[in-house]
C-alpha cells in the first residue's frame, strides 16, 4: 500500500477503496440479476438452446432412477424363478433316470439328455446374469452418486442465498453508517487541519466498508462453489437420461436371444424324449401282444416270428411314426434283390405248401389268392390306409387303397420294428415278379 505523503493524498486513497468497492459491487450485482450485463448474444442462445430448465432435468432424473430399480427388481425375480424352475428340472429328469431300467430302449439316450438338460438350465441362466444384469447393474451405479451431489447442490444454493442476502443487507446499511459519519465532518473541518480531515475521512470510510468486504469474498466463494457443481450437474444429466435408450435396448435384446436359443435347444430335447418315450411303448405293445394282431388306429407292433423285437446289442432301427407323417429312417437296409436262381419265368406258378425252412405256420401256407398264386414266403395282406412317400430305394411307394402281399423278410436280422416287407398285389398279379420288393410302414396299413 502506498505511504501517504508520498504523491498519494489521504484523499486519494479513499477514492481508489471507493471505486474498488463499487466495481466489485456491480460484479455482484450482474450476477445476481440486478444489474444488466453485455453478453454474447449468440453464445447465450446456443446455452439456452442445449439445456433444459434444471428442474424439469432433476425431475427427469428421478423418474429414470425409479424406473431403473423397478427393472433391476423384476429382473431379478425372473431369474429368481429361472433358477427354481431349472432345480424342478434337474430333479424331475434326475428321477427319470434313477427308475429307468437298464434293459428298457434308450437307456443311454435318456442319460445324456438328462445332463444335457441341466447343462442347457445352467448356460441360460449363466448368460441372462451376465449379459442382460450385470450391464444394468452398471448403469444403475452411477445414480447413488449423482442423487449425493444433488443433494449438495441443493446445500450450496442455500449457502449461496445466505451470503447473497447477508451481502444485501450491509449494502442496505451502507447508507447509514454514511449519515453518520457526514454530520461531524462538519465539526472536523472547523477543528482540525485540512490534512487531517482527509485522513479521518478516510480511516472512516475503511471501517464502513470492512465488513462489506468480507461479506463480497463469502458470497463470491458461495457462488462459485454452486455454479461449479450446477453447471457439472447441468451437462451430466441429460447425457444420463439418453443413455437409458441403449441400456434397455442391450437388456431385452440379450433376454429376447437367450430365451430363443434356450427354447430352441429344450425344443430339441423334448422331441428326443418324447420319440424314445413312443419307441419304450411300442417295445411293450410287442411283448403284450407278442404276434397277434392290433386296431388299426394304434401304432401297431410287429407280427409272427419275423416281427420280434431286436434285443439292445442290435444296430438302431427304424422308428414308426404315426400316419400322420411320413416316418424317420434311422437306418438303412438294403432291399433285397432276385434270387439267383429265380427268374419271372422259373418263379413257382402255385403255392400250396412251403419247405421246412419257412417261418410261416401250417395254417398261413394254407391261405390262397383268389386273383391268382401267392409269391413264395407270402404271410398275409394288407391294404394301404395312408399315402406312403418313399424315402430310400429300398421302400414301397404306396397309396391309399393299394394292396400289398406281405411276405417274410429273408433274415430276421434285416426287420425292424414297426416296419414289413413286401410287394404291391398289382405287380404281382401282372408280373409275378418280387424283385421289386420293399419296405413299409406297417402302421400306414390294415391287415385284411
Amino acid at each position: 500500500m502506498a505511504e501517504i505523503g508520498k504523491g498519494v493524498t489521504a484523499g486519494k486513497l479513499a477514492i481508489n477503496v471507493q471505486k474498488k468497492f463499487t466495481r466489485a459491487q456491480e460484479k455482484v450485482l450482474q450476477k445476481l440479476g440486478k444489474a444488466d450485463e453485455t453478453r454474447d448474444a449468440a453464445f447465450e442462445e446456443r446455452r439456452r438452446r442445449r439445456k433444459m430448465p434444471f428442474e424439469e432435468t432433476v425431475g427427469s432424473f428421478n423418474k429414470q432412477m425409479v424406473e431403473g430399480a423397478k427393472l433391476q427388481k423384476d429382473l431379478k425375480a425372473y431369474l429368481l424363478a429361472v433358477k427354481t424352475m431349472h432345480d424342478a428340472s434337474r430333479r424331475l429328469q434326475e428321477c427319470l433316470a434313477e427308475m429307468y431300467d437298464p434293459e428298457w430302449f434308450g437307456k443311454e439316450e435318456v442319460d445324456s439328455m438328462v445332463e444335457d438338460t441341466d447343462a442347457n438350465w445352467t448356460d441360460y441362466y449363466e448368460k441372462l446374469t451376465d449379459e442382460s444384469l450385470l450391464s444394468l447393474d452398471t448403469y444403475l451405479s452411477q445414480f447413488p452418486d449423482i442423487k449425493a451431489r444433488l443433494a449438495k447442490r441443493e446445500r450450496k444454493m442455500v449457502d449461496f442465498d445466505s451470503a447473497r442476502h447477508h451481502f444485501a443487507s450491509i449494502q442496505k446499511g451502507k447508507k447509514k453508517d454514511e449519515a453518520k459519519i457526514a454530520k461531524p465532518a462538519a465539526l472536523l473541518e472547523m477543528a482540525a487541519p485540512l490534512w487531517a480531515q482527509g485522513l479521518l475521512s478516510a480511516h472512516q470510510v475503511a471501517q464502513t466498508h470492512l465488513s462489506k468486504n468480507q461479506a463480497e469474498e463469502e458470497l463470491g466463494r458461495a457462488q462459485k462453489v454452486f455454479e461449479e457443481l450446477n453447471v457439472e450437474l447441468q451437462d451430466e444429466l441429460p447425457v444420463l437420461w439418453d443413455s437409458r435408450v441403449g441400456v434397455y435396448v442391450n437388456t431385452f435384446q440379450n433376454l429376447a436371444s437367450n430365451q430363443e436359443k434356450f427354447h430352441r435347444d429344450m425344443g430339441k430335447l423334448s422331441q428326443n424324449l418324447n420319440d424314445v418315450m413312443t419307441k419304450l411303448d411300442e417295445q411293450r405293445l410287442d411283448k403284450k401282444n407278442g404276434s397277434a394282431s392290433v386296431k388299426p388306429e394304434e401304432a401297431s407292433s410287429s407280427e409272427g416270428a419275423n416281427h420280434s423285437v431286436a434285443g439292445d446289442s442290435q444296430p438302431a432301427k427304424r422308428l414308426c411314426p404315426p400316419p400322420s407323417r411320413p416316418p424317420a429312417r434311422m437306418s438303412l437296409t438294403p432291399s433285397p434283390g432276385p434270387e439267383d436262381d429265380e427268374s419271372p419265368e422259373t418263379a413257382p406258378t402255385s403255392t400250396t405248401s412251403v419247405t421246412s425252412t419257412s417261418p410261416m405256420s401250417t395254417a398261413q401256407t394254407a391261405v390262397t389268392n383268389g386273383d391268382g398264386d401267392l409269391p413264395e414266403g407270402f404271410l398275409y395282406k394288407v391294404k394301404v390306409l395312408h399315402d406312403y412317400a418313399a424315402t430310400d430305394g429300398d421302400e414301397l411307394e404306396l397309396k391309399t387303397g393299394d394292396m400289398v402281399l406281405v411276405m417274410a423278410f429273408d433274415s430276421p436280422d434285416e426287420q425292424d420294428d414297426g416296419w414289413l416287407v413286401g410287394v404291391k398285389e398289382s405287380h404281382w398279379l401282372q408280373h409275378k415278379d418280387i424283385s421289386i420288393k420293399g419296405v413299409f410302414p406297417e402302421n400306414f396299413t390294415q391287415k385284411v
